[in-house]
């Protein structure tokens, strides 16, 4: 049964001030983030101090619940809203570091509603006293690129007291900054769990201490053009034993429950953030420059303007339905997603071409928000997410969690 800890069950007078936690992070993100975010992007290095000063700043733990002593945000607790525009304000400024953020929040959503109250007592208080950082892994595709010579995938065998895990995995967000990774690993071989087959239950969730020497991270792998600072580096299991104490949940309950569909909105709400980055910087050029009478930079800001409020109406949208109708939720958090990337990508073209060729000079913040969403959009296709839209108004059968066809 899911530990559904919703809207309902929250006390009267929140202990915390939603409005205040956001704002806390904007603070944080208008300076020290923006500060540092060029060099992590060219150095493609972890954003350290980043997620350091978030913890300090009681930020550590959004989705642990209130009775772990964590701020009791996302899905699970009853207000998305909140987080994803947490997660907002992070992208403004730093993509890459919104979704480290994100992929630890999420991280903390599944152990909500998967860990037993033994586990979440001991993870949980890893995350709240000790500011520890969760990530989740599932990525090991199957089909090699053009040039590409690695093969990726994990095996995984039985033995007693746990299993053995044994492979590589790529497009490890956080790789040698996470202290705990979700491995979704398979019984039934190599393969994530977008490659799942028709079997569920193959799909294992299981907790990995990334302290562990067996575990190592290769970054010659990881070269992008954007999102650098995710370092998701290829990461290398030689064996790596994780104990039967660390397996998270029942096999095949990840997938059977459609857990992938409550993260699905907070990518929109990183994408929004991206979009009102570029809109604030073109904004601001505009003013800077004199060329507010224009009329075509009139109708630019005119755009990006409504596409920044129609972002944040579908989040708050969706926000909404995860409390009274989360079926209806998954579906819709869907659209979000699809409407938010293109919403996106138009705005930060019309902040370039209002800007002109000076905002793609590094380091930019406009030229790195154009490079970082180019990459991160790709984390889902949209083609399919909008197939899996349309196949569920046909009555057709669809994945809403992968989109697979």
């Amino acid at each position: 049964m899911i530990n559904n800890h919703d809207a309902a069950v929250l006390p009267a007078e929140p202990a915390i001030n939603r409005e205040e936690l956001v704002g806390r992070v904007r603070e944080l993100a208008r300076g020290a983030f923006l500060e540092r975010a060029a060099h992590y992007d060219q150095a493609a290095e972890f954003p350290a101090e980043d997620m350091a000063d978030l913890a300090r700043a009681g930020l550590a733990a959004p989705t642990v619940p209130l009775e772990y002593g964590g701020l009791g945000l996302g899905p699970q607790c009853g207000d998305s809203y909140t987080l994803w525009m947490m997660t907002k304000e992070l992208a403004k400024v730093d993509l890459s570091l919104a979704r480290c953020w994100e992929g630890h929040a999420n991280s903390l959503v599944i152990l909500d509603a998967l860990a037993t109250p033994g586990q979440k007592a001991r993870w949980f208080a890893g995350v709240v006293e000790r500011g520890e950082l969760w990530v989740a892994w599932s990525g090991e595709p199957q089909a090699p690129a053009p040039g590409e010579k690695s093969r990726f995938g994990t095996n995984l065998t039985k033995v007693d007291g746990g299993y053995i895990v044994d492979g590589t995995k790529v497009f490890c967000t956080s790789a040698g900054g996470a202290r705990w990774a979700i491995l979704l690993v398979s019984t039934a071989g190599p393969g994530g769990a977008r490659h799942a087959g028709d079997d569920p239950e193959s799909l294992l969730l299981m907790a990995c201490d990334l302290a562990d020497p067996s575990v190592s991270c290769d970054g010659s792998w990881w070269d992008p053009i954007g999102m650098r600072g995710t370092v998701s580096h290829l990461v290398k299991f030689d064996r790596t034993f994780i104990p039967d104490e660390n397996l998270i949940g029942r096999p095949g309950e990840y997938l059977s429950q459609g857990w992938q569909t409550r993260f699905i909105p907070h990518y929109a709400a990183a994408f929004l953030g991206a979009a009102e980055g570029a809109y604030q910087f073109a904004l601001d050029y505009v003013r800077t420059q004199n060329k507010v009478r224009d009329p075509y930079v009139q109708q630019h800001i005119g755009t990006m303007a409504v596409n920044v409020e129609t972002g944040d109406l579908w989040l708050r949208h969706v926000a909404e339905l995860w409390n009274r109708d989360p079926e209806e939720a998954k579906l819709a958090g869907s659209r979000a997603r699809h409407v938010m990337e293109h919403l996106a990508e138009e705005t930060v073209k019309l902040a370039i071409r209002t800007c002109g060729a000076r905002s793609l000079n590094r380091p930019g913040i406009l030229e790195r928000i154009y490079r970082d969403l180019s990459f991160y959009v790709r984390h889902d296709n949209d083609d399919h997410n909008l197939a899996m839209i349309g196949k569920s108004i046909l009555g057709q059968s669809y994945d809403a969690s992968f989109y697979k066809p």
